[in-house]
C-alpha cells in the first residue's frame, strides 16, 4: 500500500528562501542549461494556458526573475496587468532589474508590478485576478494544498489556475534521463556554479513532490473544475490547468 502524498516541502522555509537569494544570481542560467533550454517553450505553454486577454489581470506566484510574470504582461497588454509574487527578495532583485532594463527599451510598455509576499497568505482579494500561475514554485511551498486555495481564491469564478512544475517521469528512457540528469549531473553543475547546496536540494524536492495526479486532485480539492494536466516535450515538467468555479 503506497503512503499518502507530503502535505508540502519539508524544508525549514527560512532556509529556502534564504537559499533563492543565494542562487538568484545564476538562477536563469542555470534553469536553461538543466532544462537543455526548453524552460522558454514551457513557460509559453503555461502562458497559452492561462487563456488571458487584453485588458486581463494576471498573478505569477513564486515568481522568482519575473520570466513568466513578463510574458504574462505582454500577452494581458494593452491596458491588462501582471503581477509577481515571491518571498526570496534577493529574486526579486534580479526581477526588478529587468523591468528597469525593459522599461529603457520602450517607455510605453506594459510591464509587471513586483511585490514580497507568501503564496500562502497572498494580499490581495478574492477575484482580483483573471489568472494565476506558479512556474516551479509549487514544490517548494511547505503547503501544496493552501497555496493552490489561495491561488484559487484570488481568482474570478471562471478564471484560470496554471501550476508548471518539473516532474518525475515514472518510467522508461525518460525516467532514466532524469535519474541520470537531476540526481547525477545538475549537483556537478551546481558545485561548478558555486552554489552545490541549492542544487542538491532540487533533485530532492522533486522526488517529495505529488504525481501529477496527485496535484490534480489537489487543484479540484482547491475549489478548481476541468482541471487537466498533461507532460510538456522531454516529459520532464507537467503542466496543470483548472478553472475556478462559478459562484
Amino acid at each position: 500500500m503506497s503512503s499518502a502524498p507530503p502535505r508540502g516541502n519539508a524544508a525549514p522555509p527560512d532556509r529556502v528562501r534564504a537559499m533563492f537569494d543565494r542562487i538568484a544570481p545564476v538562477y536563469d542560467a542555470m534553469n536553461t542549461v538543466m532544462t537543455a533550454g526548453l524552460d522558454g517553450r514551457w513557460r509559453r505553454a503555461a502562458v497559452a494556458a492561462a487563456r488571458l486577454s487584453p485588458g486581463d489581470a494576471a498573478l505569477d506566484v513564486a515568481c522568482g526573475t519575473g520570466r513568466l510574470t513578463e510574458a504574462l504582461a505582454a500577452v494581458a497588454a494593452p491596458g491588462g496587468r501582471a503581477v509577481g509574487v515571491d518571498v526570496a527578495r534577493g529574486m526579486l532583485v534580479r526581477a526588478r532589474r529587468r523591468l528597469d532594463r525593459a522599461r529603457e527599451a520602450d517607455a510605453r510598455a506594459v510591464l509587471p508590478e513586483y511585490l514580497v509576499a507568501d503564496a500562502l497568505t497572498l494580499p490581495f482579494a478574492d477575484a482580483t485576478f483573471d489568472a494565476a500561475t506558479i512556474g516551479f514554485g509549487l514544490r517548494n511551498l511547505p503547503d501544496y494544498a493552501r497555496g493552490l486555495a489561495e491561488m484559487a481564491r484570488v481568482v474570478r469564478p471562471g478564471g484560470r489556475v496554471v501550476v508548471l512544475e518539473i516532474a518525475v517521469p515514472p518510467r522508461g528512457m525518460a525516467r532514466a534521463l532524469f535519474e541520470t540528469w537531476f540526481r547525477r549531473i545538475v549537483p556537478v553543475l551546481g558545485r561548478v556554479a558555486g552554489r552545490s547546496a541549492a542544487y542538491r536540494y532540487l533533485p530532492q524536492s522533486l522526488l517529495e513532490y505529488p504525481d501529477p495526479a496527485a496535484v490534480a486532485t489537489l487543484m479540484a480539492d482547491a475549489g478548481l473544475e476541468d482541471v487537466r494536466w498533461r507532460w510538456l516535450p522531454s516529459r520532464m515538467a507537467t503542466l496543470h490547468a483548472g478553472t475556478r468555479r462559478g459562484e
